[in-house]
């Protein structure tokens, strides 16, 4: 790999894909909009380069591509890992909370991976995107209406970006975490108490007896990226410790 830009680069999955990936000798450059988080992370891997910026704001797509490029000496990964999640029913979720969900984690995976095209496509067939879904996209789940949605329609995205991208030589995958000890749920107004619970009760909706690190998702990542994963394209891994295939409870 001569270079991977990671968005959602300050925390969470996003953040141990950069530090994976940064050990094993690739050139990384990470987006976030939190410039404080972006520079500690500099000052920890040295030659990691921080886009400061907004994956949801005009333009922002192609400037972070086009300088993610520039910096590298070439991209031949693109991370989508930037994502949000917020509670809410069908009657709950207002217009503006809904359209927010969909823009973060759907709209903005789908503008920078058009914008990353051309200069994936100079490295193909090493070539590969990943974008980071959720069980929530394989199944339903009550109270986070929005956030099932844009995750299901990601999968769909990732399956239509893989069948055309194909002829190019640029593969397309998605990971589909379950519950990660990450900062998603308590950013999406989740109280550390009821958070503690909600991850004790991960102990019995997960088969394997618990939920996952970020470090473990981040490491099938890596291996989508690289040229070990030469022959998979279009398909949504589940790293969920089998939730997806408990019935809802």
């Amino acid at each position: 790999m001569s270079g991977v830009l990671v968005t959602g680069a300050s925390s969470g999955i996003g953040r141990e894909v950069v530090r994976l990936l940064h050990r094993r000798g690739v050139r990384v450059a990470g987006v976030a909009r939190d410039a404080a988080r972006l520079a500690a992370l500099a000052l920890e891997l040295p030659g990691f380069v921080p886009i400061v910026g907004d994956v949801t704001a005009e333009g922002f797509p192609s400037r972070a591509v086009s300088e993610a490029d520039e910096v590298l000496g070439g991209l031949d990964g693109l991370v989508n890992a930037a994502g949000i999640l917020e509670a809410g029913t069908l009657e709950t979720t207002s217009d503006a909370d809904f359209d927010r969900t969909l823009t973060v984690n759907l709209r903005a995976v789908f503008s920078l991976s058009r914008e990353a095209v051309p200069f994936l496509r100079r490295q193909a067939p090493r070539a590969a995107i990943v974008n980071v879904s959720s069980v929530g996209g394989l199944r339903p789940f009550p109270g986070v209406l929005a956030y099932c949605v844009s995750k299901a329609a990601l999968d769909q995205l990732t399956r239509c970006m893989a069948i055309e991208l194909a002829p190019s030589g640029v593969r397309v995958n998605a990971v589909n975490p379950g519950v990660i000890v990450t900062e998603l749920h308590r950013r999406g107004g989740m109280s550390e108490e009821s958070y503690a619970t909600f991850l004790e009760r991960g102990k019995q909706t997960h088969p394997l007896g618990r939920v996952g690190t970020a470090e473990e998702v981040a490491v099938t990542i890596a291996y989508l990226l690289s040229e070990e994963a030469a022959f998979i394209t279009g398909e949504t891994l589940a790293i969920d410790g089998g939730r997806h295939l408990t019935a809802a409870r």
